[in-house]
């Protein structure tokens, strides 16, 4: 092999690994060897490991005949064979008829695919009306499958890690839970237990005024124990579809004053200013939306003390738009994909209560409106939750 076939064959390999994908890849190869091995379509079929059927996970049309998708389909006879052989196999027409379309006379070579030392694919090229594969053009469609393999294992171990990542993720997330439930279980129960020890004392006599301030504390935590375990259940129905939803048309807007006003009962303090549009209705269940209102006020409230929230509202074309403001700290970029997943809290916060389910509660509610919700923070400027619910297509 000379010098100059080396350095196209290093260009074309190192091409392939700048690609960001599968697709982008493959395409690379294929289309930077055509011109030393010629071909109308290309089809790479892999085997399901499960049921063993066979996908076509790329197939492209770059020459004369039928579309790459029609070929991919045809192909998937001799590419079975192929995995099952695990051999080479080429198909070549009978004596061509005079005045037969070229397209008729098909030309099919299929590569085995050994992927993880096991043959798992095949690599189908076809011309139509030859030329015939010569040796030379054998050894070039075998180099083509061995790197084509070679993408489809890095692209497998790709998924895996990444898939590997996420679980790990999800177990240390989960790990937390476990240790922030626990404190925030105890927390509550250590004050019931606490103030109603010391309520039945026989040797101690408490005027009325302080015994009223100890039944306070144990309404209160009682509460709190209350809502926790609500939302755990809550996130659990969610998280297996089996919470029921009542859907009927709202007006968010009239829906946002009644929950502000609830919040402002217990938090007079708080600055709420409004930029209300007037709406279309929203088909929905209003006690859910309500519930993930409440939420973004309470973390307003735990994660921006004494700023005030800003509301506003507009329609769109097919949708309404509803954006919750706070003037905190802000969320560091790193954290903002991970605040809807489940358990998740933002490092460093372990300061304030909570369970990292509130929004993730949130998330599955407004899903299950098929809306979005998202969010955007600046450090010292502040944050903002985004909530687009499609709008009532009754009048």
């Amino acid at each position: 092999m000379d010098i100059d076939t080396l350095s196209q064959l290093h260009f074309i390999f190192q091409e392939m690994q700048k690609k960001p994908d599968l697709k982008s890849a493959l395409d690379s190869l294929f289309l930077s060897m055509r011109s030393s091995f010629v071909f109308d379509n290309v089809a790479v079929y892999l085997e399901d490991p499960q049921d063993k059927s066979l996908d076509v996970i790329y197939a492209r049309a770059m020459g004369r005949g039928k579309t790459a998708e029609a070929d991919a389909a045809w192909g998937e006879v001799i590419a079975t064979e192929v995995i099952k052989t695990n051999r080479l196999i080429m198909r070549e027409p009978g004596q061509p008829i005079k005045g037969m379309d070229r397209i008729s006379q098909t030309y099919l070579l299929g590569i085995p695919l050994r992927i993880n030392s096991k043959v798992r694919g095949t690599l189908l090229f076809v011309r139509f009306g030859g030329p015939a594969y010569s040796e030379l053009h054998i050894h070039l469609a075998s180099l083509q499958a061995f790197w084509s393999a070679s993408l489809i294992e890095k692209k497998e171990l790709q998924d895996a890690r990444a898939e590997l990542d996420s679980v790990q993720r999800q177990m240390r997330l989960q790990d937390d839970f476990v240790s922030t439930i626990s404190h925030e279980l105890r927390t509550p129960l250590g004050f019931i237990k606490g103030y109603s020890t010391s309520l039945l004392r026989p040797d101690t006599t408490w005027d009325e005024e302080t015994q009223k301030e100890f039944l306070t504390i144990i309404d209160e935590e009682a509460d709190r124990l209350t809502r926790l375990i609500e939302d755990m259940l809550e996130s659990a129905r969610l998280q297996s579809k089996t919470l029921q939803f009542k859907f009927a048309p709202i007006r968010l807007d009239a829906l946002i004053r009644d929950v502000a006003t609830r919040v402002n009962t217990h938090h007079p303090d708080l600055k709420i200013e409004y930029h209300l549009e007037t709406l279309p209705s929203v088909h929905g269940d209003g006690v859910r939306l309500s519930q993930v209102f409440e939420n973004l006020f309470s973390n307003a409230i735990k994660y921006a003390p004494n700023s005030k929230i800003t509301i506003s509202t507009k329609a769109l074309e097919k949708s309404v738009l509803v954006s919750f403001a706070d003037q905190g700290e802000g969320i560091p970029e790193d954290f903002l994909p991970f605040l809807f997943e489940r358990f998740y809290r933002v490092p460093g916060e372990r300061t304030v209560t909570g369970t990292g389910l509130g929004l993730y509660i949130c998330k599955q509610i407004i899903m299950a409106h098929h809306g979005k919700i998202w969010v955007e923070s600046e450090l010292d400027i502040g944050t903002t939750f985004y909530i687009e619910l499609p709008a009532d297509p009754t009048p």
